[in-house]
C-alpha cells in the first residue's frame, strides 16, 4: 500500500508543479479514498494576500508543508451523529458550565453568574432588528440555555433535514475527540492555508481572486448588511448542504464559508513575525498569545462562514486568523479532519 500511495504522491506533484500559478485553469489531479483528498506536498507562501489583512496575518513566510489527507467536507451531522452514537459521547454544549474552569479564561475576581446561566447551552447567532456599530459581537451572540449540535438554534431547532449540512455546536474537544475517534486529527494552521489555496499562490480566496462580493455561487457567506439584513442571494440564512458550491482545485467544498474551522494550533497573533525565512511544517506555538484578551486561551479557525462579509470579518480568504476558546460552542463553528500520509496501511 505504500508503494501505491508514493506513486500518487509522485503523480500529484507531478500536477501541482503544472497547476502552482495564479490561474486555477490547469488544475492538479485529485486523488480520493474515503471521502478524503491526497494533499500534495509544497512550500506555502504563508499570510496576507491584500490590503484586508490583519497584522497577525503578517508577514508572509515560507513554510514546508508535507503531503496528507484532508477530507474533502466539513464533518456533517451525520458523520458526528454516528460517533455520538457509537462512543455515547457528551458535547461540552450539553454539559453544565464548569464555573472553576471558566473562570480561568476571565480576568480575576469575575463574579459567578447565576447557576440560571452555567445550564448547558451555547452561543447563538440572533440578527438585530435595526442596523449596529460592528464593535461589540454580544449585539448579535445570545447564550442560549439548550443549544448544542443537534440543537443549534436552540432547544426548538434540530437537525432532522440537516443531515447533510456540516455539524456545529462543537467546541475545539468536541472536535478533537471526534477527530481521534475516526483515526484522524485536526490539520495544523499551515496545513489547513496550504490546503486551502489549491495550488494557487497569493490567492486572496480559495478560488482565485475573483471578489467575494461579485459573486454568489463560490461560496456561503452574508449579503447585505451584517448583522441587520441578509438578501441571501447565496440561497442560504445559515449553514448550507456540505458541496453546495464548487470544490477549489485540489477538490476540497467550502474551504470558504458555511462554517469556521477548527485547527490544531494555539492562537498568538504575533507567531508569524516570530517565524523564520522557511519553517518546516509547523504545529504552531506552545501556548496563544492575544493581547487584547490576555485571559483567553484561544484554538485558530479557519474558512469563515455563513456571517462574513467584508465591513465585519472577510472570513473567507485564505490567510485570515481567528480565534476561540478550546470549550466555545458557535452555530456557524465546525470542523474538518485530516491523516498524515505515513498512517496509511
Amino acid at each position: 500500500m505504500q508503494h501505491s500511495i508514493n506513486s500518487l504522491l509522485l503523480l500529484l506533484s507531478i500536477s501541482y508543479i503544472t497547476a502552482c500559478t495564479n490561474s486555477p485553469s490547469v488544475p492538479p489531479e485529485i486523488f480520493r479514498k474515503n471521502g478524503m483528498v491526497l494533499i500534495p506536498s509544497g512550500l506555502l507562501n504563508m499570510g496576507g494576500d491584500n490590503q484586508q489583512a490583519d497584522p497577525n496575518e503578517l508577514p508572509k513566510h515560507r513554510v514546508q508543508v508535507n503531503s496528507f489527507w484532508m477530507d474533502e467536507t466539513e464533518v456533517t451531522n451525520e458523520q458526528f451523529s454516528t460517533f455520538v452514537k457509537a462512543t455515547s459521547y457528551t458535547t461540552v454544549a450539553e454539559r453544565n458550565v464548569d464555573w472553576d474552569k471558566m473562570k480561568l479564561d476571565l480576568p480575576p475576581n469575575t463574579p459567578k453568574p447565576p447557576d440560571s446561566l452555567l445550564l448547558a447551552g451555547a452561543l447563538v447567532f440572533q440578527a438585530t432588528d435595526q442596523p449596529v456599530v460592528l464593535d461589540n459581537p454580544g449585539k448579535w451572540w445570545r447564550w442560549t440555555t439548550g443549544a448544542d449540535w443537534q440543537h443549534p438554534e436552540g432547544p426548538e431547532s434540530n437537525i432532522k433535514n440537516k443531515m447533510n449540512h456540516p455539524v456545529v455546536q462543537v467546541a475545539w474537544e468536541d472536535a478533537a475527540a471526534y477527530a481521534k475517534w475516526a483515526g484522524k486529527r485536526l490539520p495544523t494552521e499551515a496545513e489547513w492555508e496550504w490546503a486551502s489555496r489549491g495550488g494557487i499562490e497569493d490567492a486572496i480566496y480559495p478560488w482565485g481572486n475573483e471578489p467575494i462580493n461579485e459573486t454568489t455561487n463560490k461560496a456561503n457567506f452574508w449579503q447585505g448588511l451584517f448583522p441587520y439584513q441578509n438578501t441571501e442571494a447565496d440561497g442560504f440564512f445559515t449553514t448550507a448542504p456540505c458541496k453546495s458550491y464548487p470544490p477549489n482545485a485540489y477538490g476540497l467544498y467550502d474551504m470558504a464559508g458555511n462554517v469556521w474551522e477548527w485547527c490544531a494550533d494555539w492562537l498568538d497573533v504575533e507567531y508569524y513575525k516570530k517565524s523564520s525565512a522557511t519553517t518546516a511544517n509547523t504545529k504552531g506555538p506552545v501556548k496563544a498569545y492575544n493581547p487584547s484578551m490576555p485571559f483567553q486561551q484561544e484554538k485558530v479557525v479557519r474558512g469563515g462562514s455563513f456571517l462574513c462579509n467584508d465591513d465585519y470579518c472577510s472570513g473567507y480568504r485564505n490567510s485570515r486568523r481567528m480565534g476561540s476558546t478550546v470549550d466555545t460552542g458557535l452555530n456557524h463553528t465546525g470542523f474538518r479532519c485530516v491523516r498524515d500520509v505515513e498512517n496509511e496501511d
